[in-house]
Parts: structure tokens; sequence; C-alpha cells
């Protein structure tokens, strides 16, 4: 049976594909955004397959 782990992560509006990007790279795929503690912040969800 796949085991995952996760992570939340702070998205920056701005550089929300750079931070995404760099995620992806460790092997890390969206899940989720939701809204943040502010209107310049979002949270993603995100999973990667134990090894």
């Amino acid at each position: 049976m796949q085991k995952w782990e996760y992570v939340t992560v702070p998205l920056l509006v701005h550089a929300t594909k750079q931070i995404l990007d760099n995620w992806g790279d460790d092997g890390w795929e969206l899940v989720q955004v939701v809204p943040g503690p502010n209107s310049e912040q979002l949270i993603a969800y995100m999973k990667r397959a134990k090894s």
C-alpha cells in the first residue's frame, strides 16, 4: 500500500509559480491551495510518496 507524506507551504501571491516549481522539483505534488491569513498569502497543501 502506498504511503504519503504531506506538507503545508505558504505562498506569496507575487511568487507562486516559483515557489511551486521549487517544491515540484523536490517531488512534491500540489493537492490544494486555500486562502491564507491575509490577502497577500495563500497556503498550498502538497504530498509525495514516501520511499
